[in-house]
This record gives structure tokens, C-alpha cells and sequence, in this order.
């Protein structure tokens, strides 16, 4: 089969909707995997296009080793694996690539990538460390989130970046969607994933050709339905489901957004569960408009 023949979710498996799956945790907070193989798999059955595990939705930062990759493992055997895309994030380029390296041995199709979070790296540091786990030899998304990096790869970092033949896409998570048309003018060819659940229809119309996405972890057939409106450019679908799911989406964007699915997904009858330390259950207040917003959408008919 020549290139220009494969399916394009094959040669470009970091396309489409690919959810940031959130972790189901047993009541002692250990690692549910039966109940994480299930929840991959009713994702992919209910619109989903693929699954991100270990990235922060999944709450990596508290996992070991041996559950972080063991996550990796259970996600590829559940789905396809060409759509898994593990998060690699880790202080280290050295461990970065080593987390790259478990997802090629367990069959992930590509890899998403912070930039180095222990210290503002410098773009000199910023491209060496995309260059290290890029060697690889899987496909890289590189994941563009200043707020909590404290690193911006900027539209010119990303393309550097692009052209040093280290990165195919970027999670855009700025919130500025102003970037989105900067992006495309300087690195044409990278493509863009929506990288928060509240700016998904600004960045779909600008372009992008994927979501990383929260909310269908809870709604996947509601959230499917309004992705594929809004790359469409079917306003008269997506606005209105757009501004019906908002008041659930923009909780992506806010620190509690691993309580806040999770809540919103056992009110929506899946196994969303507690948190692992240090993050906490949502305080009261956080609490009743989460689920006001959930049971709302729900009475409407989204799921």
C-alpha cells in the first residue's frame, strides 16, 4: 500500500478525537486496569477516535513505574493501538525517551511531549529535548502548555521545532487562539490539536485536525457530535451544542478539571472515583456547580 493510499487516521493516527482518558481507581486508590481497558474501549465504541493515557487527566504525576507503563500496556491491548498516544512527560530528556522507548514496545502509534518542566528552558534546551525522545522514531505531539510548564513553545518555537523534524503536531492549551493562524503561516505543515475542551470550536474552525480531549470521558457521543460539526464548519450543529456543553467544557481549563470529569462522569453513570493525593475531592461549592452544569447537559439528552 503506497502513502498516499493508507487511511489517513494510519498515517496520521494523532488525528481525530483522542481522549485524555481519565484513571479508574479501586477504593484502597490503586490502579483499577479492567476498569481502565473498559472505559478505552467504550470510549473508542461511542465516537472516539483514540485514547492519550498517562497524560495529566490520567493523573501520571502519581503513578509508579510499573503502573505508568502498565496503563501504556492495557490501553494499546484494548484499542488500536496506532491510536493510543502515551503522554512521555518527565523531568528528565533521558527518562522522556525511555517513556517513549515502553510505548513503541507496547505498540502506541505516537507519543505526546511536554517541553522540560524542571526549570524555564531556553529554546536551545527546548529543542534538544524534542530532538532526544524524537529519535525514538515515533511520532511526536508536542504538548504547548505555559500555565502550568511555565515554558510557551511559542509559534516560531514550534516551528523550529517542525523543522528540526522533531514534532508532526502540537496540543495547543495557550488558551490564545489567536495562535492558532500564526501557527499555520509559519509551520503550514504541523498540524493542530485542540488542546482544551472550552476553545474547541474556535480552534476547529481555525484549523485544527484533532482534539485531546476531557469531556468525552463522560460524553462521548455529545462530545463526538460537536467535533465533528465544528471541523466541518457546520455552525448550525456545533454552536448551539457548543454552547450547551460550555458551562461542563471549561472546566478542562481549571486546576480541578481530574475531580470535575470524574464527577461528571459518575453522575453520567460511568466510574469516574476519587483522586489520588494531593489532589483533593472538589470543595462543596466546586461540588454543586459541577454537577448542576452535568445533571443539566444530562436532562437535555447529551451523553
Amino acid at each position: 500500500m503506497t502513502r498516499e493510499h493508507v487511511p489517513a487516521h494510519r498515517a496520521h493516527p494523532w488525528h481525530g478525537i483522542m481522549v485524555a482518558t481519565a484513571l479508574p481507581l479501586r477504593e484502597d486508590l490503586s490502579v483499577d486496569h479492567d476498569a481502565y481497558a473498559e472505559h478505552v474501549a467504550w470510549l473508542i465504541a461511542n465516537g472516539c477516535d483514540g485514547v492519550v493515557p498517562n497524560g495529566s487527566l490520567g493523573e501520571y504525576q502519581t503513578l509508579t513505574d510499573a503502573e505508568r507503563a502498565q496503563v501504556v500496556r492495557t490501553a494499546v491491548a484494548a484499542g488500536d493501538g496506532a491510536r493510543v498516544m502515551p503522554g512521555v512527560a518527565a523531568y528528565g530528556s533521558a527518562e522522556s525517551r525511555r517513556w517513549a522507548e515502553q510505548a513503541a514496545e507496547a505498540g502506541a502509534g505516537s507519543v505526546l511531549l511536554l517541553p522540560p518542566n524542571a526549570y524555564r528552558a531556553d529554546a536551545d534546551a527546548v529543542r534538544a529535548h524534542y530532538a532526544e525522545v524524537a529519535r525514538v522514531g515515533l511520532p511526536v505531539v508536542a504538548y504547548n502548555n505555559p500555565i502550568d510548564t511555565k515554558v510557551d513553545l511559542t509559534p516560531a518555537l514550534l516551528a523550529s521545532l517542525y523543522e528540526d523534524g522533531s514534532i508532526v503536531a502540537v496540543k495547543e492549551f495557550s488558551g490564545d487562539v489567536r495562535r492558532a493562524y500564526e501557527i499555520a503561516e509559519l509551520a503550514p505543515e504541523l498540524d493542530l490539536l485542540v488542546g482544551a475542551d472550552d476553545v474547541l470550536l474556535e480552534l476547529a474552525l481555525a484549523g485544527a485536525v484533532g482534539w485531546i480531549a476531557g469531556y468525552p470521558n463522560a460524553l462521548p457521543d455529545s462530545c463526538a457530535t460537536l467535533y465533528r460539526a465544528a471541523v466541518a464548519g457546520d455552525l448550525k450543529t456545533a454552536l448551539p451544542l457548543y454552547k450547551s456543553l460550555h458551562p461542563l467544557l471549561r472546566w478542562d481549563s481549571k486546576t480541578e478539571f481530574v475531580q470535575a470529569i470524574k464527577l461528571s462522569m459518575d453522575l453520567a453513570g460511568r466510574h469516574g472515583g476519587a483522586t489520588r493525593p494531593p489532589r483533593a475531592p472538589l470543595a462543596s461549592e466546586q461540588y454543586a456547580v459541577v454537577r448542576a452544569a452535568t445533571e443539566k447537559v444530562i436532562a437535555e439528552g447529551h451523553h
